[in-house]
C-alpha cells in the first residue's frame, strides 16, 4: 500500500543547502532575520536557547533538529542575558569557516550546524501548508545517530560529502514530519496521517488514486459512519475529502507535467479521468492554466 509521506517527499524532491557551523562560549546572543524558506538547525554540541516570535522560547541540546517552514526571525543565545549580534541569513555565504559567538578561546558551549531546504519540484507552499512553525524534534537515539553522521561528514569533507549531507537533511527533514503528524501539524495531511482512524482511509485513497472514491467507501475503512467520517475529514485534515482528493490528483498531475514524460491524456488516466477532455477543464479551473501550457512553462523554469 502505498505511503503517503514517502510520496509527499518524493514529490518535494527536498535538496539540503548547508550554511556555516556556528559555536558559542560563554555570554552570547545572535539575532537572525527573516529567511522567508525553509530552514533547519541540527545541534551537535551542547545546548542553547531557540527564541522565536510568538511562541515560548525552547531550550535545544545535542542531536536536536529544529525546522522552522518560513524561518521568521529568531534567536539563538546563552542562557546568560548578553546583546545580540544581527546576522542577514541571506547575506552569509555557506562553507566557510565557523563562526564563534561570545567568548573566543576555549572549548564551546554549543555547536550547531544550520542550513536551508530546496524543492525541485513542488512548491515551498506545499511543506508549509503541512507544518506547524516550529518544528522540534528532541535527539532520540536514532536521530542522535544521524546528527552525528552529519557533524562527522560535513568536518571530514570526504568525496561525496555534499551528497550524503543532503540525503541525511532529507532523512531529518522525514523524522521532523513523523514528529508533526503526532503532535501539532496544523489541519493537512500529516495530521491526517496522525489519525488512527483516518489514516487507513488516506492510504488507501493515495494507493488508488484513479479510483472513483465516494465518501461512503472511504468511511467503511475507516470504521465511521459517513457524517461522522465526513466531519472529523474535514476538521483534521482541512478539506472535504473529495476536495482533499482532487487537490491532491492535482498535485501529482503537477509533477507529471513538469517531468514531460506522459501525454495529457495519459496523466489524465493516472490520476482518475475518463478523458482528456474532462482532466483539462478541471485542471485549468484548479490551476489557471491549461495542462499543455502548465507543461511548457514548467519545461522552461
Amino acid at each position: 500500500m502505498a505511503d503517503p509521506l514517502s510520496e509527499l517527499v518524493q514529490l518535494l524532491r527536498p535538496r539540503a543547502v548547508f550554511a556555516n557551523l556556528i559555536s558559542g562560549r560563554g555570554a552570547w546572543a545572535v539575532r537572525y532575520a527573516e529567511y522567508g524558506q525553509p530552514g533547519f538547525c541540527i545541534v551537535l554540541e551542547g545546548h542553547c536557547r531557540l527564541a522565536v516570535g510568538g511562541h515560548a522560547p525552547i531550550e535545544i541540546r545535542a542531536g536536536d533538529f529544529v525546522l522552522l517552514p518560513t524561518t521568521p526571525a529568531f534567536t539563538l543565545s546563552s542562557f546568560a542575558p548578553a546583546p545580540p549580534v544581527f546576522i542577514d541569513p541571506k547575506l552569509v555565504p555557506g562553507g566557510g569557516d565557523e563562526l564563534r559567538h561570545g567568548e573566543q578561546h576555549g572549548p564551546p558551549d554549543m555547536r550547531s550546524l544550520g542550513g536551508a531546504f530546496a524543492f525541485d519540484r513542488a512548491d515551498t507552499a506545499l511543506l508549509v501548508s503541512l507544518l506547524p512553525r516550529v518544528v522540534h524534534v528532541p535527539g532520540s537515539q536514532r536521530l542522535m545517530q544521524l546528527v552525528q553522521m552529519v557533524g562527522e561528514e560535513y568536518a571530514q569533507q570526504q568525496p561525496g560529502a555534499e551528497f550524503m549531507l543532503s540525503r541525511l537533511a532529507e532523512m531529518l527533514l522525514i523524522e521532523a514530519m513523523r514528529s508533526a503528524a503526532a503532535g501539532d501539524a496544523p489541519p493537512g495531511l500529516l495530521r491526517g496521517l496522525g489519525d488512527e482512524r483516518l489514516a487507513p482511509a488516506l492510504r488507501r485513497m493515495h494507493a488508488q488514486i484513479e479510483r472513483p472514491w465516494s465518501v461512503a467507501q472511504l468511511a467503511d475503512i475507516a470504521a465511521l459512519s459517513r457524517s461522522a467520517f465526513f466531519e472529523r475529514f474535514t476538521r483534521v485534515v482541512g478539506a472535504a475529502p473529495m476536495e482533499y482528493l482532487l487537490a491532491w490528483r492535482m498535485e501529482i498531475a503537477k509533477d507529471l507535467l513538469r517531468r514531460g514524460e506522459l501525454s495529457v491524456a495519459q496523466i489524465a488516466e493516472r490520476v482518475g479521468y475518463g478523458s482528456g477532455s474532462a482532466f483539462s477543464v478541471a485542471f485549468a479551473r484548479r490551476v489557471g492554466r491549461a495542462p499543455s501550457r502548465y507543461g511548457a512553462t514548467a519545461a522552461l523554469e
